[in-house]
């Protein structure tokens, strides 16, 4: 039996407090009082932890072959181009499939968009459980298609969570596109499975997710997915074709091995990839990255290499940057 971590040593002071306002705003049994007030304590709880554009972000709602969308675009761009030379970041948030949208993530798009200069597109993808998961698919790829083809761009997928997912889903299914130039996936969940064991026994009671939490989603999600044959990147048997990839995963989270499996199924099929973990955070921890040292290095991370994706250049760890003592990396 696995000894239970010690949450108070883990975790500094600022993750704490991060966790207590959470949990405060969205506590954990919200999902039993409706779908609808699961929502409303969300989305409040998103505007609390907010913040303002960086200067010269701007953005705006669109539709992408009848998707609706929010792009962001920056006048201050690295290289002064404004974001038109560069690829496009198609940015798909976390929200276990069910919660957020346009405004959960607006923020950290527009931070995305101000530190490394390229356009980032929102896709407000439909939700469970009033569609199915191929409608979130469908609309990622409906996304996807509108910005390789018809604007003829280069991609770079960034997700967190169950956006991560969608985010890997849409990279097996267009393996082979010269325009995906890979994708960062934020604390991603890759279909590793419920069975305690690795990082799922370890923090099986981590704060903000839990194993229980974890199989309730799967239960949600799982006959939709089976029945209908959709994907499970960590079960896909090819992972060859993939395009550069970054996995970046939290160390006191139950998914946190599915980073670190991914990453190395994708080497171990010839390709380029990473995983880190970020120790002394939690599941969720994009929104404590102004609150948190720890939190603000590892979105600091992820700009990095989202940087490094776009730019086509190889993989390299140091490259992305090591700006925690205590990183670790691909175990």
């Amino acid at each position: 039996m696995t000894d239970a971590p010690d949450y108070t040593r883990l975790l500094d002071a600022e993750i704490r407090e991060f966790i207590r306002r959470t949990e405060a705003l969205c506590p954990t049994d919200s999902f039993a009082q409706g779908i609808a007030e699961y929502r409303r304590r969300y989305d409040a709880m998103c505007q609390v932890f907010r913040v303002a554009y960086p200067a010269g972000v701007s953005a705006n709602d669109a539709c992408l072959g009848g998707v609706p969308v929010r792009r962001y675009r920056t006048t201050a761009a690295p290289g002064g181009d404004g974001g038109d030379g560069g690829p496009v970041v198609i940015y798909a948030h976390g929200g276990s499939l069910t919660l957020g949208g346009l405004d959960s993530h607006d923020d950290v798009c527009a931070e995305i968009c101000a530190a490394t200069g390229f356009e980032v597109v929102s896709p407000d993808y439909r939700l469970l459980p009033e569609h199915d998961l191929g409608d979130a698919l469908a609309d990622m790829q409906t996304v996807f298609d509108q910005v390789t083809g018809g604007d003829a761009r280069a991609v770079v997928l960034v997700g967190d969570s169950a956006g991560a997912y969608l985010c890997a889903a849409l990279t097996h299914a267009n393996r082979g596109n010269a325009r995906l130039l890979g994708q960062v996936l934020i604390y991603p969940g890759l279909g590793g499975g419920a069975a305690p064991r690795g990082s799922r026994a370890r923090h099986a009671h981590a704060p903000l997710l839990t194993l229980e939490e974890l199989k309730g989603g799967q239960e949600l999600l799982g006959d939709r997915r089976e029945a209908g044959g959709y994907p499970v990147p960590l079960r896909d048997t090819d992972f060859s074709g993939l395009p550069p990839t970054v996995a970046m995963a939290a160390q006191c989270d139950p998914i946190a091995d599915d980073a670190h499996d991914y990453a190395g199924l994708i080497r171990a099929a010839g390709g380029q990839a990473l995983a880190f973990t970020d120790e002394g955070l939690v599941h969720g921890h994009l929104r404590a990255r102004h609150m948190s040292r720890c939190a603000g290095e590892s979105f600091a991370r992820v700009l990095r290499a989202i940087r490094v994706v776009g730019s086509g250049a190889p993989l390299e760890r140091e490259a992305i940057g090591r700006s925690a003592e205590t990183l670790q990396s691909d175990r």
